[in-house]
């Protein structure tokens, strides 16, 4: 397993390399290429069912448009992003084989073919065919964007926002790039950019604009915070401290947790992975004299409870002390007598993370410090989500970073705050997995599941972590997932509709890492460059007694 994701196949790091160098001069060689802002015509009836997120409504007028214009390249793009809103993506990616076969030549084309390649979770093809389309145009804004789209996911953020900044410029009126644009600004000028974006069709669903408006609302609360860099002001700048237990009843354990300080009120958390940020409920942050800063917006999908931002002068992890801090409030109460809230790992971004699920402890130690860095570096907890504050906010965008001894951790892929491991399933495929402690079992989607293993059907236990939902359940017979130098076969692993994580992450997502995975395992995460490393050594820890 070595061989293919210490650092990812050795093709793809000199494609890494070839990648940067080609297009990294983009910037400054913009004039010499005599490059030109993009003008588009007036929207035609496609465009406009398009941008009022009509999908399949588009999708009639582009293919009718290229009943009449075949092989038109616009025409093509517009008929496979309306495909890829539909989620028809083998479709999207036939229309694009058929084009480029008529057009091999096309750098419009062939960075299309690299959208359907990032959606349909195949990252590591995305970089030669960014490179075979670049040199075919230096001046096509979709290239750059789809470069930097890749690079942020691999943890190259400096060279992703130059690559946003660079597609801006080219194509301001491209509504995907002006809004991963208005990703980089700083928070006054992103709560503008982001008003005036809404105030006219961009083509994003309900759902989408209904999380962009409690973005919006929480953005407005940050910029009127009475400090929030919730920066350490604490000596010392690590910490092991040991996981609570969260229980279901006297007899179950529902999860591990940690104790937080909020202005000095102990607060029992729920942690995990698939969590970003620090969110308690309301009974907590009264508890806690939390300052509200933001009144309360409605979830961002149905059934979620509304939330606002509040203010803590102070948080405490043990022997870690943070200063001016924003909290994310649910508007409700606990569903758990012992829970107040939750926190994700991503908090940490700062610190070298060490979850030991064996010994149930968390270590939080310095990162390597960056060649020219300063000797102390400030260290903030992110209580608003990791990955948000590298492209724009807390942190100046970097490039990933590999010290030398880190040598032996994986480069991992990061989407939000989900660390996305890519995972060989039985010598056959190599798919894209989220390491996630909050789901209890590691699962599969049907797709993987039928490409790689025999499957069946099989009653729903009427209770434990399959239990609700259709009757029947779809069943992997035997599956072996190496990821990370690590291997493990599972019998009987279920299958269930990955639908809505693909489409969050915008990349094709074929299950989760679960619990019993992980909890088998010591993992080592440093969220500031994408990297993981995993120990695994028998017959250690609780379970063991030992």
């Amino acid at each position: 397993m070595g061989r293919i994701f210490a650092c990812g196949p050795a093709r793809r790091a000199v494609m890494c390399v070839l990648v940067a160098l080609v297009l990294g001069l983009a910037a400054r060689s913009l004039s010499a290429e005599s490059c030109s802002v993009v003008k588009h015509n007036p929207p035609t009836e496609a465009d406009e069912a398009f941008l009022a997120a009509d999908f399949a409504k588009a999708e009639g007028f582009f293919k009718a448009d290229l009943s009449k214009r075949p092989g038109d390249a616009e025409l093509t793009a517009g008929l496979v992003h309306a495909l890829l809103r539909q989620q028809k993506v083998q479709e999207a990616a036939d229309t694009v084989k058929a084009a480029l076969a008529a057009a091999p030549q096309s750098a419009s084309l062939l960075t299309l073919r690299g959208e359907v390649e990032l959606r349909q979770g195949d990252l590591w093809l995305v970089q030669p065919t960014v490179v075979s389309a670049y040199k075919l145009d230096a001046c096509n804004p979709r290239t750059h964007f789809l470069f930097a789209r890749l690079e942020q996911a691999d943890s190259h953020y400096a060279t992703a926002r130059q690559q946003i900044l660079l597609a801006h410029q080219l194509d301001p009126q491209d509504a995907e790039i002006r809004w991963a644009w208005i990703q980089t600004l700083p928070v006054q000028q992103r709560i503008t950019e982001t008003e005036a974006y809404l105030s006219a069709p961009t083509g994003d669903d309900q759902a989408t604009l209904a999380q962009i408006r409690a973005d919006l609302d929480r953005l407005k609360a940050r910029a009127n915070e009475p400090g929030g860099a919730c920066q350490l002001v604490s000596k010392q700048a690590g910490v092991e401290l040991d996981f609570i237990k969260l229980m279901f009843n006297m007899q179950h354990m529902r999860a591990l947790g940690l104790e937080v300080g909020l202005n000095g009120n102990p607060t029992r958390m729920d942690f995990s992975t698939s969590q970003s940020g620090l969110t308690v409920y309301r009974a907590a942050a009264d508890r806690a004299g939390l300052k509200r800063v933001s009144e309360p917006v409605s979830g961002a999908y149905p059934g979620a409870k509304p939330r606002y931002t509040a203010h803590a002068d102070s948080i405490k992890i043990d022997g870690l002390e943070f200063k001016d801090c924003t909290v994310n409030v649910i508007d409700g109460g606990s569903p758990f007598e012992d829970g107040d809230g939750m926190i994700g790992l991503d908090v940490f971004t700062d610190f070298l993370v060490t979850v030991d699920f064996p010994m149930r402890k968390l270590l939080l130690e310095p990162l390597p410090a960056r060649p020219g860095d300063a000797a102390m570096p400030a260290y903030s907890l992110l209580t608003g989500g990791g990955d948000d504050s590298m492209m724009a906010g807390v942190h100046t965008p970097r490039d990933r970073y590999v010290d030398a001894s880190m040598k032996d951790y994986t480069q991992v892929y990061r989407f939000g705050s989900d660390l996305v491991l890519p995972t060989m399933l039985n010598d056959k495929l190599i798919k894209l997995f989220i390491m996630d402690t909050g789901i209890q079992a590691t699962n599969i989607s049907p797709d993987a599941a039928r490409a790689v293993a025999k499957v069946h059907f099989m009653d729903r236990p009427k209770y434990g972590p399959a239990a609700g939902g259709p009757d029947k359940l779809l069943v992997a017979d035997e599956i072996n997932y190496s990821f990370a130098h690590f291997s493990q076969k599972l019998n009987g692993v279920v299958a269930f509709d990955t639908s809505m994580a693909t489409r969050v992450a915008g990349t094709e997502i074929s299950g989760f890492i679960g619990a019993n995975t992980l909890q088998l395992l010591t993992i080592h995460i440093d969220y500031r460059d994408g990297l993981v490393k995993m120990d695994y050594v028998p017959n250690r820890g609780y379970s063991s007694g030992k």
